[in-house]
């Protein structure tokens, strides 16, 4: 029986949805023809990513500064907003259950992920998880956005980093750990228990 309090961890993209939010985001605040026109845009770029000559950060950054930069930062959060709305499906019903389970037994829960920090807020207020640890995003004197990150990426080690920030004292604790793919892994080598592709 485990004596220490516990605390559900989970990645979002792809684990507690069923698809990457930043393209659905896009998509849903640009509209097919703009988000097909910007990705070809950025074609040399994905490639050079693939083939892993450059950084899956730098790749996400350019392309968010070229669909979002110069917007106000309170009109990119009502389109987060807007798009939890109309994007609910894409939570996957048995992750939305096992949340739901640590919820009910009095667990502390975090949704660490690499997503925008402003579109995953309201999905997470919607799963009752009151700590979301995200790519937070930079904004100029005139509170609009600069396209760039404010924080690293939250991604492979930084998702360590981010969760030992606010919960330091390892020992204390009894962790539990979500994930779907390799930038999840640091995280998952520091939780007790973990669930790789539970969904």
């Amino acid at each position: 029986m485990k004596t220490k309090p516990t605390i559900a961890a989970f990645d979002f993209d792809g684990t507690i949805t069923t698809k990457d939010t930043l393209l659905e985001f896009i998509r849903f605040s640009k509209g097919n023809f703009l988000f097909l026109y910007g990705f070809a845009l950025h074609l040399p770029l994905l490639i050079a990513y693939k083939l892993k000559i450059y950084p899956n950060w730098k790749v996400k950054q350019r392309l968010f500064s070229f669909f979002f930069k110069g917007i106000k930062l309170d009109d990119f959060n009502m389109m987060c907003e807007k798009f939890c709305r109309h994007s609910l499906e894409i939570i996957r019903p048995e992750a939305k259950k096992a949340i739901q389970r640590h919820i009910d037994v009095g667990d502390s829960l975090v949704i660490i992920s690499a997503s925008v920090e402003n579109w995953v807020m309201p999905f997470a207020e919607k799963l009752m998880i009151p700590v979301v640890l995200c790519t937070k995003i930079e904004t100029d004197s005139t509170n609009c956005l600069t396209g760039n990150f404010s924080t690293p990426n939250c991604y492979g080690q930084e998702k360590v980093n981010r969760f030992l920030e606010i919960h330091p004292q390892r020992d204390n604790y009894f962790l539990v750990a979500y994930g779907d793919s390799f930038g999840d892994k640091e995280l998952m080598n520091l939780a007790d228990e973990k669930f790789y592709k539970r969904f």
